[in-house]
């Protein structure tokens, strides 16, 4: 009964994707659909995700690749009827991506005049309910002015305190 009933929202959800569903980050696609995958998003299941950023882009112009990641696996999530309230995954940057923080005039003043690619990925993430942490000895050993993160990124003591504090909540390590 169970996999009958799931069979028929992963339907409904596909249907509801091929007119448009409203994904929580918009402009950034899903896994796509493997038929007889086996492991699929569990909707009644809490996903309790920490994603450990450490390094920046490649390219100062790109969005980093874990933030990215991030999008696509909340939208896969959706996809598979994972309620938002179940849906309950944290960010801690430190190391080199550490800068990717910044307000976009500081990261600016750090970088030779690029924007801040992150912004924008960083702001709808939030908006779709990620939580963002960054390392407070990575900023203090960089010399970031608190007064120049973005309103979006927590500052806490050390990267690793909130690591472990998560993971003691239940939350699965991921990267790093």
């Amino acid at each position: 009964m169970k996999r009958l009933t799931f069979a028929a929202l992963t339907l409904l959800l596909s249907a509801n994707l091929a007119f448009g569903q409203d994904l929580p980050v918009p402009g950034v696609n899903p896994t796509r659909d493997v038929p007889g995958a086996a492991m699929l998003p569990d909707p009644e299941a809490t996903h309790k995700v920490v994603i450990d950023i450490v390094q920046s882009a490649e390219n100062i112009e790109d969005v980093n690749p874990l933030l990215s990641a991030t999008a696509r696996y909340v939208n896969t999530l959706a996809k598979h009827g994972v309620p938002a309230e179940n849906r309950q995954i944290a960010v801690v940057l430190h190391q080199g991506s550490t800068e990717i923080i910044l307000q976009n005039e500081a990261f600016k003043a750090r970088n030779d005049g690029h924007d801040n690619p992150n912004i924008e990925m960083i702001r709808t993430l939030s908006e779709a309910g990620v939580k963002f942490h960054v390392c407070g000895q990575a900023v203090t050993g960089r010399e970031i002015d608190p007064a120049t993160i973005l309103p979006e990124i927590q500052l806490d003591l050390w990267a690793l305190t909130t690591l472990i504090d998560l993971q003691s909540q239940g939350y699965v390590l991921v990267g790093g």
